[in-house]
């Protein structure tokens, strides 16, 4: 399965943005999250023609809590679309590259008074308010001489055909007011009262990592639904209609996503029959990919060390246990949405797959990051190559057990440059503190017993 710029180069072995793999992990160590520099523009660039064929006043938004380090911030402005953060170290990341601010949207379900205020003093070009305590907050914070541009989150009532933990869109959800039950109409007639603000659209999220349009397009034609209602409301037709992210990726080979093209045109012609339907004026359409985006764009190399194999009651009888330098620190997607993942021998990914192993972690945990999967040959020292761990992987990466975080390269025109360093032992205790009454000295120590 090779994706991006992959391929498998004349010494057989993978290569990723004309860097051999065996001397990324040469040069930086493993775990590495490997970025495949051209794949992510070349994302940023499909969605854009995608949409913009399809429908013409479009806005494409990264939707930056699936990866957003510094540099990934920058290669974001540079190929023109916005940001979406969700967090106060989400926008103070993004300014401190400099992103700029009125490309900025800033989202969360349970947004602090000093995020939103920083939001405003940055000047970022919206705030997606998600309830109605959001509104209170902007209203003490703005005035009408300087007015804030706001979208209400509303939740459509649809659940996707996705894992549970990641279903945003349903009635039963802590994202979004509701239109079944009233409060999405309430926050939009609330805002529209509201001196300090301009509300200009109307914003959901289904869920994420869905493999077809059928939640993106029923969602549309909700949300076209609820303008129509809110027209006859509230006499207001929102500028703004963004149906967020979820478009899903090629985790497994068997899996075939909609391309972006394809999505474009599904929701593009939902949307178009029924504003008609409606007689409703056509809005800017907003989307927010971000998985879609750095995804498939994303490779993990781990060192494999421990082997062994067990008896098990059940067929096959036996199972071959084949462990990584990582685990459930650097990829908690396992874990938490029992995601499957392919892999690869990188130093000799020519070679035909032979023997089903289990990639597991070094965690005192169950850590398998891998179940059953066909490889060539596994061998302590060799390289193994995860695909599709661009997003969350990075994002939710945790120092469980005391594991530094790895360090993440971009990979590009045969060129690998370093854009998170790998965290040290050093880093792990940087911003511990011992109390004196723990002095390691023993005297000081008793006398506090």
């Amino acid at each position: 399965m090779l994706l991006g710029t992959q391929i498998i180069n004349a010494a057989g072995r993978l290569e990723i943005g004309g860097c051999d793999t065996v001397e990324l992990a040469r040069e930086f160590g493993t775990p590495l999250y490997v970025v495949d520099e051209q794949a992510v523009r070349q994302k940023c660039r499909a969605f854009q023609r995608a949409f913009a064929e399809a429908w013409p006043d479009t806005e494409v938004t990264y939707a930056g809590k699936a990866f957003l380090p510094l540099a990934m911030c920058r290669l974001i402005a540079e190929e023109g679309i916005g940001l979406d953060v969700a967090s106060g170290g989400e926008l103070y990341t993004a300014l401190q590259a400099d992103f700029p601010a009125n490309r900025i949207s800033l989202h969360g379900n349970n947004k602090s008074v000093d995020e939103i205020r920083m939001a405003l003093e940055a000047g970022v070009g919206r705030i997606v308010v998600d309830n109605l305590r959001d509104l209170e907050i902007i209203r003490t914070l703005t005035s009408a001489d300087r007015p804030t541009t706001i979208h209400i989150r509303v939740t459509p009532g649809i659940d996707p055909h996705t894992h549970r933990r990641i279903r945003t869109g349903q009635a039963d959800t802590k994202f979004g007011l509701g239109i079944g039950d009233g409060q999405a109409m309430l926050a939009i007639e609330t805002a529209l009262e509201m001196p300090g603000v301009r509300l200009t659209g109307i914003h959901c999220h289904v869920g994420s990592q869905l493999l077809d349009m059928s939640a993106h397009t029923a969602a549309a034609e909700i949300m076209v639904d609820f303008m129509d209602e809110v027209r006859s409301a509230a006499g207001w037709v929102p500028e703004d209609l963004n149906l967020g992210g979820g478009f899903g990726i090629r985790y497994l080979p068997e899996q075939n996503p909609p391309t972006p093209e394809e999505a474009a045109r599904a929701i593009a012609a939902v949307l178009m029959s029924r504003l008609n339907e409606k007689k409703l004026p056509q809005p800017r359409l907003m989307i927010e990919p971000g998985r879609a985006i750095i995804g498939e764009a994303g490779t993990t190399l781990y060192t494999i060390g421990a082997i062994k194999q067990v008896s098990i009651p059940e067929a096959p009888f036996q199972r071959l246990y084949v462990a990584v330098d990582g685990g459930m620190s650097d990829n908690p997607r396992t874990q938490l949405y029992d995601a499957r993942y392919y892999a690869a021998i990188a130093n000799r990914a020519g070679q035909k797959p032979d023997r089903v192993a289990t990639i597991a972690g070094k965690h005192c945990e169950t850590d398998i990051l891998i179940w059953d999967i066909a490889l060539h040959d596994p061998r302590q020292g060799d390289l193994l190559a995860v695909s599709c761990t661009g997003a969350y992987n990075h994002a939710m990466s945790s120092n469980y057990n005391r594991l530094p975080r790895p360090a993440v390269v971009f990979a590009q025109g045969g060129d690998a440059e370093l854009v998170v360093r790998r965290e040290t032992f050093a880093d792990l205790v940087g911003h511990d503190l011992i109390p004196a009454r723990l002095s390691a000295d023993s005297e000081t120590a008793a006398a506090h017993l």
